[in-house]
């Protein structure tokens, strides 16, 4: 019920939740609504760290009741999250969490900024966070997200005065806008944006508090607010039928990745703002007190606002066309205004509202969404005029080879379909995420182009200009180039075009562990970006490794069809690790990248082109036991991984978790954070426990306290915390070296902890019952001893094992001690794999 309701309102908001967002198709409301914010020249800053860290309530709130232009600038792409929904994490979730925040914005009102910063992880404290971070480089472009934005008013999430309270890039959020109000007016504070912008002061700053900020709803009402503002955030919105707590809601529900869809929520709800630094209120409980937010903020504006305000107060619903001639007025008079900020804002919102009243209609779909170099695409161009404006089409043109005159009276509702031709220059650029073009570090994105910087995606640079005359007057409507298509199952769908490579390739597995010094097949897929592809692929590798053949023949005779290739590693006898990559050659041209596609419903495709390489290991792990069940979680490449070194593993659902099923394995891995994702787990625990006691292996993988599916995680008494170690290098102290988990069959040192990525481990138990043997000690800088990391209880005749440790991330990293614990971890009490085996090869 809830997710067709989603529906229903986005469908409501003209938005799409399928590959691309569909083309606007506004309701009278909606237009009026779009007058309403064009007659207020205000705006808000909203600042915080992640993707979900914003207050979807308050930025709807203000995007939408108080009408000013509203934005959301994340200093992270949440790259170090995890991810509910599929395998992509790092770059590759930082490009779905980057689409998930332009959804949201599309539902509450907003826009959204961000900084170079890297999502590296959790961290503790904002010193640890700057210490990864280039501090100079982050409040670089905060200063330049406020100068270009030109905020009256920024809200800070989070608190400046909580420096290791919370997650470290929290609180460097807030520093970081505390500092950068007081620099975005200086002109020696970073002089070079200056030639892409300008000097601006905003008005004041506001903390985002909250009782949770004080412990208690008790705690919070008895402290003094007379620092604060409040507002009744539940206000209802009649012209969209919900509540602004419902937008948010819906907005909030956009970050899928994480698992925040929620419920709506109804009635009267305050929200608080404190008052930090800037023009004082004076008693106002206005944010905007003192700032004129009317179209008498410009000089020459009042005689904008007369017309704009008369069309409000006056506004046609059944008939918003009849508006269009004052509205071209209003555009004329706007073109006069010399304050080039407002000018170029309420430019293009006027542009849009004259576009909605005519019911103009302007499409240009290609015959496909991908294209390469040099390569020629049929367009259909499509323009509508669905009113009785005279509305004249010039010409159609972009930016390359296209420029034809038309000079065709749109008549009303007569549909005018154009069949034209354009060519992808030789030079043209692949699409791709701006900041991941080049090579970063840890902590901050490498993006050489300083007008990209502060974008939330790399702009279209394929798009048709509609060069129109509206009541005599020029206007140009720049759309971008989309594929519009249909499936019979899924109905009209939409994609933006992208320019790719004319080939790409990848190794299908990204970590390759060989156990042996056996030589083993990898397979190569090469992706043909054009027709009639022809050239050769050879592989990349370390110099003690060798690859047979050396090089492979690609011939592939249409667009998009892909040719699979078998080459032979051959690895060292001793262990060894590096990294092979395959290279294309076609011409004179090498190619070294994979094409990656990214496909939810609920934001458009996205087309990423990465480095293809793979990380490659020769490892002597010892194991016991052979056949592995894996209840997925939250979504990894665990069960993957385990296959890596020989292991049989089989994906099983909660309904095939009987006796007579597990009987059939060694051990059972839980994914993580499966009970938190998995509600019928709950009612399965009490057969996993009898199948440990029957003499199994269970291995339960990392869950949050909140919202467990289950009533009991373990055998005996275990209970979750928020302890983590987020300092990937921290130093391992063994508890109980002589274990069996440290010594059988492999035997692991501190070594095996080396190179670990992003973390050691997270929500480690913090009290457990006697029967648990803590393995493992480890803590951050700073802090006490944490011995949860790794437990282990004997239970009947097998064990239980709860790890918090990012096995998750270690995996697809290609860690070798990683391997090595959790062979370890798979055999414990197997120590004659032959009577203890449940099935044979």
């Amino acid at each position: 019920m809830q997710k067709h309701l989603l529906t229903l309102l986005l469908s409501v908001f003209y938005l799409s939740i399928t590959q691309a967002q569909k083309p606007k198709t506004p309701s009278s409301s909606y237009i009026y609504e779009s007058i309403q914010k064009l007659n207020v020249l205000g705006s808000v800053l909203y600042v915080a760290a992640h993707p979900d860290d914003e207050n979807t309530r308050l930025i709807a709130y203000m995007a939408n009741q108080v009408k000013a232009r509203t934005a959301y600038l994340s200093l992270t792409r949440g790259d170090g999250g995890q991810n509910l929904i599929g395998p992509e994490i790092r770059e590759l979730l930082g490009v779905i969490r980057t689409q998930e925040l332009l959804a949201a914005r599309r539902v509450d009102g907003g826009e959204q900024l961000f900084t170079r910063a890297n999502d590296f992880g959790y961290s503790k404290h904002p010193d640890e966070t700057l210490e990864i971070w280039n501090k100079d480089q982050v409040l670089s472009d905060v200063v330049l997200a406020i100068r270009q934005f030109k905020p009256d008013v920024i809200i800070n999430r989070f608190d400046h005065r909580r420096a290791g309270q919370t997650h470290g890039h929290h609180t460097t959020s807030a520093l970081l806008s505390m500092e950068a109000f007081n620099l975005t007016n200086n002109a020696t504070a970073y002089p070079e944006q200056l030639k892409q912008t300008s000097l601006w002061q905003p008005k004041r700053l506001f903390y985002n508090t909250s009782w949770w900020r004080y412990g208690s709803k008790e705690a919070f009402d008895k402290i003094d607010k007379t620092n604060m503002l409040s507002f009744d955030i539940g206000t209802y919105y009649p012209l969209k039928g919900m509540s602004n707590n419902e937008l948010a809601a819906l907005a909030s529900s956009q970050h899928l990745c994480q698992g925040f869809g929620r419920l709506a929520q109804r009635g009267t709800q305050e929200e608080f703002i404190e008052f930090l630094k800037g023009a004082p209120l004076n008693g106002s409980d206005n944010i905007f007190a003192g700032i004129d937010t009317s179209w008498n903020r410009v000089k020459g504006g009042k005689a904008v606002g007369d017309i704009l305000n008369t069309i409000e107060n006056n506004f046609n619903f059944k008939n918003p066309s009849t508006h269009v001639a004052q509205l071209v007025k209003a555009y004329q008079l706007l073109q006069k205004i010399e304050d080039q900020h407002w000018k170029t804002i309420k430019t293009k919102e006027l542009k849009a509202i004259i576009e909605m009243c005519a019911g103009l209609y302007l499409e240009a779909s290609a015959e496909t969404n991908w294209a390469t170099q040099n390569e020629t695409i049929n367009l259909n161009i499509e323009a509508l005029n669905r009113s009785h404006v005279p509305i004249i089409l010039q010409s159609i043109n972009n930016t390359s080879n296209l420029n034809i005159a038309k000079n065709i009276t749109l008549k009303n509702n007569v549909k005018y379909n154009f069949k034209e031709v354009i060519k992808v220059a030789s030079n043209t650029q692949p699409t791709t995420p701006y900041w991941l073009n080049e090579k970063g570090s840890l902590g901050m994105y490498q993006v050489n182009d300083a007008n990209l910087i502060g974008k939330p995606e790399t702009p279209r640079i394929f798009n048709i200009d509609f060069n129109v005359l509206i009541n005599h007057t020029p206007f140009t409507f720049t759309k971008p180039i989309i594929q519009r298509f249909s499936k019979p199952d899924k109905g009209e769908l939409y994609r933006p075009f992208e320019i790719i490579p004319e080939v790409s390739a990848k190794i299908t597995e990204k970590v390759i562990i060989l156990n042996t010094n056996k030589q083993r097949d990898i397979t190569v897929v090469v992706k043909a970006g054009k027709d009639n592809l022809e050239g050769h692929v050879e592989i990349c590798h370390p110099k003690n490794w060798n690859i047979f053949p050396k090089t492979q023949k690609v011939s592939i005779t249409h667009k998009g069809e892909e040719q699979t290739l078998v080459f032979t590693v051959i690895p060292p006898k001793e262990q060894s690790e590096g990294l092979i990559s395959p290279i294309v050659h076609v011409g004179d041209n090498s190619y070294s990248k994979e094409l990656v596609s990214i496909d939810y419903e609920h934001i458009p495709f996205q087309t990423v082109l990465l480095p293809s390489e793979s990380k490659i290991v020769r490892l002597d792990i010892k194991k016991r036991g052979k056949n592995i069940a894996y209840i997925q979680g939250a979504g990894d490449v665990v069960p993957e991984s385990l296959e890596q070194i020989g292991y049989h593993v089989r994906i099983i659902k909660p309904d095939e978790i009987t006796a007579e099923t597990l009987n059939n394995f060694d051990a059972v891995v839980v994914g993580i954070r499966a009970y938190n994702t998995i509600e019928e787990l709950n009612f399965k625990q009490q057969q996993l426990f009898n199948f440990v006691a029957q003499g199994g292996n269970m291995i339960v993988q990392y869950n949050t306290s909140h919202r467990l599916k289950v009533e009991k995680l373990a055998p005996y008494n275990l209970s979750l915390s928020r302890d983590r170690v987020t300092n990937e290098n921290a130093e391992v102290h063994f508890l109980n070296p002589d274990h069996e988990v440290l010594n059988f069959p492999n035997k692991i040192t501190k070594t095996d902890f080396n190179g670990w990525t992003q973390e050691r481990g997270l929500y480690f138990p913090n009290s457990w019952g006697k029967e648990f043997t803590p393995i493992l000690s480890m803590h951050d800088k700073g802090e006490t001893a944490k011995h949860g990391s790794l437990l282990v209880a004997k239970h009947g005749k097998g064990h239980y094992i709860y790890t918090g440790l990012s096995f998750f991330r270690e995996f697809p990293a290609g860690v070798s001690g990683a391997y090595k614990l959790f062979a370890n971890m798979l055999s414990i009490g197997k120590d004659n794999i032959n009577q203890n085996q449940k099935l044979n090869d």
